[in-house]
């Protein structure tokens, strides 16, 4: 799939640009399919190959399932499936137990750090966004279900690549816990100094991110195209039928709505139309909640 060079983030009009996007003060952004990793595959091929160490086989499928909660609470979600959980009674005797999550983490970690670097590339159209929302004035927050050690890897990266939003926080920086709770996207509240969650964006192509969104009281935006409920690597992207890819964004986009999002578009490029939309809705008196 080739890669568009974009003056500015698509389906915003010349009128648009003149256009105040008050009464809001910030947008949240997840990472993995969301600002970096079109499909989301560093964290999910890493699970599949983390469970193989333990002759545990599970499918790409499988591995996507819990996608947006720490990558702890992601390896205890898929240990709860009853095919992963009948495979570990017959590997092991036993059903899976919270020390069991903590040896497959502990094979999990490694492996996403050598990795997560080599799926650092910004989605298409995410670096020209972030430079839109700075110019108008909005803070940009993020937040991630990986760990903090994986972000040291991925943040400079991708920071060399544009992306540097002004505050991030890991999937295990916060004692109250991940998603789908409100603490992370919270906790960007707070470091950036934001008045009202109401005048916040979550923008997150999972079913947990966007719950934590709507658990904060900030408006959701939902991604299909680019992230995880759709699913595509990049060349299976530009290889997949027309029919097969909307037929999967379809899926998504009603997925994600029965989340709460309250937009849902195929990925960031296409952000800048809906924060008019709800800056509009806003001024009109209307509320996320």
């Amino acid at each position: 799939m080739t890669t568009a060079t974009l003056s500015r983030p698509a389906a915003e009009t010349p009128n648009q640009e003149s256009v105040s996007l008050a009464p809001l003060q910030a947008v949240i952004f997840d990472w993995a399919g969301t600002l970096v990793d079109f499909g989301s595959l560093a964290p999910t091929q890493i699970f599949v190959e983390a469970f193989a160490c333990f002759d545990i086989t599970i499918t790409l499928a499988q591995a996507r399932g819990p996608m947006g909660l720490s990558k702890w609470d992601h390896i205890h979600q898929l240990l709860q499936e009853p095919a992963i959980g009948q495979q570990w009674q017959a590997r092991f005797g036993r059903a899976p137990t919270r020390e069991d999550v903590d040896a497959v983490y502990a094979r999990f970690m490694p492996m996403q750090i050598a990795k997560v670097g080599e799926f650092s590339a910004p989605i298409d159209g995410a670096p020209q966004v972030l430079a839109w929302l700075r110019a108008r004035g909005l803070k940009i927050g993020s937040c991630t279900g990986y760990p903090r050690e994986v972000l040291a890897q991925l943040l400079p990266a991708a920071a060399a690549a544009g992306i540097a939003p002004d505050h991030v926080v890991a999937g295990d920086d916060l004692s109250a816990g991940g998603r789908p709770g409100p603490f992370m996207a919270l906790a960007n509240v707070l470091a950036l100094g934001v008045g009202d969650v109401r005048a916040c964006v979550k923008v997150d192509d999972t079913v947990p991110g966007i719950e934590e969104g709507r658990r904060a009281g900030m408006w959701c935006v939902g991604l299909t195209l680019s992230g995880n409920e759709v699913g595509y690597s990049p060349q299976e992207y530009a290889q997949a039928p027309a029919d097969e890819v909307e037929a999967r964004i379809a899926r998504a986009d009603v997925k994600l709505r029965q989340a709460g999002a309250h937009h849902v578009i195929r990925s960031v490029k296409d952000l800048a139309s809906v924060l008019h939309t709800i800056a509009a809705d806003m001024r009109a008196g209307r509320m996320p909640g």
